[in-house]
């Protein structure tokens, strides 16, 4: 491993480190403007760390993006976090509704054993014959 490698990879670490808060405060909000261009570095970042061989750097860059991502994802202004998304009160009785019903019909048209298809002895017979034929 080269120490330039060592040096990439902990300095992608503190930013991620830098950047959990973030992450974690539901009042923050960062623009796309700033998430996008930096989840897109993190990534081009990584692609190149490891067709250079520096595979610390390129896992380093690679968690870097992502967690730009998934601030462009959960802290971006332009709309509803991923956590009051799923939140929503009628998306626990959704998601009920539809494993029953997904259950049910699974229940209904499951046809268990059924769907094998049984051995028919005859190929076996075929079989022997064309054996002892090749014998003869």
């Amino acid at each position: 491993m080269m120490w330039q490698d060592l040096v990439f990879m902990l300095g992608s670490g503190l930013s991620i480190v830098f950047l959990a808060p973030t992450l974690r405060d539901a009042s923050a909000r960062v623009p796309l403007g700033t998430s996008l261009p930096s989840m897109g570095i993190g990534f081009v970042y990584a692609t190149t760390f490891f067709t250079l061989g520096m595979n610390f750097s390129a896992m380093g860059s690679l968690a870097a993006g992502t967690m730009w991502s998934l601030i462009a994802l959960i802290r971006s202004p332009n709309g509803i976090g991923i956590s009051t998304r799923l939140a929503r009160m009628e998306s626990p009785v959704l998601f009920a509704r539809d494993l029953t019903r997904w259950i049910g019909s699974y229940r209904a048209s499951s046809p268990g054993v059924n769907q094998y298809v049984t051995f028919d002895g005859g190929r076996e017979q075929q079989y022997r014959q064309t054996a002892e034929n090749t014998a003869d």
